[in-house]
């Protein structure tokens, strides 16, 4: 049995870090206003050159308040938000719900909206939402690999996840396993599948598909699939749940909900996760990631909370309290972890996962969902 606990660093050092991120947000927040020049199509708009009367101000936002627009669930996000308030003085308000709410939400809201930050929990959601982000300063951007951040520097990942192939351990092996996500259309795995068409990762990873692939390769797919009769959940979770109960026998999942059972329940759970071979468009890394809107009141925290997210001690609770991957360099993976670098990842830019619409329109073709 896994026994898990987040512990709130007080060290000197990481109070040291984050005064030294605050300062530089500062000065970033000075230099440039909340809204773009084009309404979020180009870079933030410089301010004139602050004056000694304006840094009173600055500091007053920074140290204020910030709202977050999260497709990221609060027990995963809520410790790290609790953490950020403690460290920077900062009150933050989060508004918690399905990417494509949020996504739809902001885009109603229009310039009204009081988001200062959205974070999506795949890169289809943060692509959807491009156009209404700012471009990120490369003091940001640079922390993260170019394959885990928006290609025009919109959006940072800040965690990421495998797509595997969650199985029964008490009927199959991985020697049982194909090694091609589209070989599960074989009706040799008829009724033996759990998907979840409806679920923001796995739409990232049809239309990961459908740009790796093709379209009508990913359509051949889930037409496949749906004919082998998979059975339909809402989310993640309970595809894993099916497994280990022996209602299905494999299903498509992102990597770390297994261990969320296998450090509750201990190594008897009879479900493993697979790692597609040879670079399989259905072994896609995913990322979960964050921007900041163009209407954004609160820019500096926005940046200081984004700055946040990518510390050495925000990327350590990943990869140790949620078991996600760990985006920036010289973080020490969890060890239940398949090593990164040991997953064969297909080449993709994660920027290209914005056609959510063209992804929806397909699964609607196929009869996958209504």
């Amino acid at each position: 049995m896994f026994h898990l606990q987040f512990h709130k660093p007080h060290s000197m050092s990481f109070r040291v870090s984050i005064l030294t991120i605050l300062a530089a947000a500062l000065v970033v927040g000075l230099a440039c206003g909340g809204d773009s020049d084009d309404g979020g199509s180009g870079n933030p708009t410089p301010d004139p050159e602050p004056t000694a009367n304006q840094e009173p101000e600055a500091t007053a936002e920074v140290g204020g308040k910030l709202v977050v627009y999260s497709g990221r669930e609060e027990e995963l996000l809520g410790p790290l938000i609790g953490r950020f308030e403690d460290e920077t003085g900062i009150d933050v308000s989060v508004r918690y719900g399905s990417n494509s709410g949020l996504v739809a939400t902001i885009f109603e809201e229009g310039g009204n909206s009081p988001a200062d930050i959205f974070f999506g929990s795949d890169p289809g959601a943060l692509g959807a939402i491009g156009e209404r982000l700012l471009v990120l300063p490369d003091s940001i951007l640079d922390q993260v690999d170019a394959p885990f951040r928006s290609g025009v520097g919109r959006w940072v990942g800040v965690s990421g996840r495998a797509r595997v192939v969650v199985y029964n351990t008490d009927v199959l092996t991985e020697a049982d396993l194909p090694d091609s996500i589209y070989d599960f259309t074989d009706p040799a795995w008829n009724g033996r599948i759990g998907w979840a068409p409806t679920n923001g990762s796995f739409q990232a990873m049809v239309t990961a598909m459908r740009l790796i692939d093709s379209e009508d390769a990913a359509r051949g797919w889930l037409e496949g699939i749906r004919a082998n009769g998979a059975t339909e959940y809402p989310k993640n979770t309970p595809i894993v749940q099916a497994v280990a109960d022996g209602e299905i026998d494999v299903g498509f999942v992102n990597h770390y909900y297994l261990f969320r059972f296998l450090a509750e329940e201990g190594e008897s759970f009879s479900a493993r996760n697979y790692n597609l071979a040879g670079g399989d468009s259905g072994a896609v890394i995913l990322v979960a990631g964050a921007g900041i809107l163009d209407g954004a009141d609160h820019v500096p925290a926005a940046e200081l909370f984004l700055s946040f997210l990518l510390t050495p001690q925000s990327q350590q609770y990943f990869t140790d309290e949620t078991f996600e991957y760990p985006l920036v360099d010289g973080i020490e993976t969890n060890p239940l972890l398949v090593p990164l670098e040991n997953i064969e990842v297909p080449e993709l830019d994660l920027s290209g996962l914005s056609d959510l619409e063209g992804t929806v329109d397909l699964l609607r073709e196929t009869g996958v969902i209504p």
